[in-house]
């Protein structure tokens, strides 16, 4: 939560140290070279409550995302030794700050039931998506910065090299559900000479479409609430710049027109199969099927829910190497559709798939009685279903 200090804002505000801590050791962020709210004082927390309350109910807003709370949470955070100031128990934790994130968050579900608050929280601290009731925080969800920092990490490795990097792909499901988690492809991606997402992408133009079309799938797929900022969704080049618009031209050019199809796409698979959604923060709506296969850097992954007892198969291929007869084991024979392609022709790719759909035959893979030989298209995924009964 930033405070500038800029001399028409709060800071100083009636001569006095008021909003802020009067002692610089809590009162400046050393980093930011911003000041702290002195969020003990009545006066503060009514002030900041009252503001959230004021968007949501003004502006009909549906979600607060509330930046760098772990500068809030800790005292220490982005100080030496000697340059802060303990709490009473003798720890780090910032308890004011603390009780003042359960209160804001208890004032807003209170009066706006329907909204998210969001917290971009950078560290382990546990229970920041739970409510306070139990110990928690009480945010809605929580920023998962591990997730977004490993992929485009993984993503942005050439695939030759990525068998080396597998890792990043699978260490996100070793802890996924142990908060309301929020996958965040967000403008601090895209800004500060990061460059835009497709522009972190290696290869060539084909290749660099491909990856983003792969990432932007695996978004979708991968447990988790989805973010993702304005641009990334026709493979913007350039970086964002609030003081222009978006390169809207660019969807005169294939590519992007593509870019653009495959995410309306995932938007309405996502909506049309609850198993992509219902479950995003239980263990009950993911299963493995293969995470091991780091030398063809390819995953594979089973989304469920609890009520239509069809799941969807996710195969993603993250090299450049198309896969014949590429074997994965599913939990029932029968016919499997495939459908979706990240490679579809519609959508920029080379059109390789699996003509529509594959049978599943009984031998034995990956633990299942049951498995398809897959074509894998280069750096693509595919979504399977069984058809429902009729």
């Amino acid at each position: 939560m930033h405070f500038p200090d800029d001399v028409h804002g709060l800071t100083y505000f009636d001569g006095t140290y008021l909003f802020e801590h009067a002692d610089p050791k809590k009162g400046y962020h050393p980093e930011w070279k911003s000041y702290i709210f002195n969020h003990g004082r009545n006066e503060v927390q009514a002030f900041l409550i009252s503001s959230a309350l004021f968007w949501l109910d003004k502006y009909h807003i549906d979600g607060l995302r509330v930046d760098a709370v772990a500068s809030m949470l800790y005292l220490d955070y982005a100080r030496k030794p000697g340059e802060w100031i303990p709490n009473e128990f003798g720890g780090k934790e910032n308890i004011e700050a603390i009780q003042f994130l359960r209160t804001l968050n208890e004032a807003v579900y209170r009066e706006f039931p329907d909204v998210q608050t969001i917290a971009e929280e950078s560290t382990a601290w546990p229970m920041v998506s739970r409510p306070s009731y139990v110990g928690g925080l009480g945010f809605g969800m929580k920023w998962n910065m591990g997730w977004m920092h490993d992929t485009l990490d993984y993503m942005s490795q050439d695939p030759i090299y990525r068998r080396f990097h597998h890792d990043r792909l699978t260490f996100s499901l070793c802890y996924a559900f142990t908060e309301n988690f929020m996958l965040p492809f967000s403008h601090d991606e895209v800004v500060h000479g990061k460059g835009s997402l497709i522009g972190r992408m290696p290869g060539n133009d084909w290749e660099k479409f491909a990856n983003l079309r792969l990432l932007l799938g695996y978004l979708f797929a991968h447990p988790g609430k989805k973010l993702l900022f304005m641009g990334g969704e026709f493979g913007q080049w350039r970086e964002w710049n609030h003081d222009a618009s978006l390169d809207w031209h660019l969807l005169e050019f294939l590519p992007h027109q593509g870019m653009q199809h495959w995410v309306q796409d995932l938007n309405a698979l996502y909506r049309k199969e609850p198993v992509l959604h219902a479950l995003d923060f239980s263990h009950d709506g993911f299963e493995w099927i293969d995470c091991s296969d780091w030398e063809q850097s390819v995953i594979c992954f089973l989304r469920k829910d609890a009520a239509s007892g069809k799941p969807i198969l996710v195969v993603c291929n993250f090299t450049p190497v198309p896969r014949k007869n590429y074997r994965v084991g599913v939990p029932a024979g029968g016919e499997w559709k495939e459908i979706l392609n990240s490679d579809a022709s519609p959508y920029g790719g080379s059109g390789q798939g699996n003509l529509g759909g594959v049978e599943a035959v009984p031998l034995a893979c990956h633990g299942r009685y049951y498995s398809l030989a897959l074509t894998l298209p280069p750096l693509s995924m595919i979504f399977l279903k069984q058809p429902e009964a009729v």
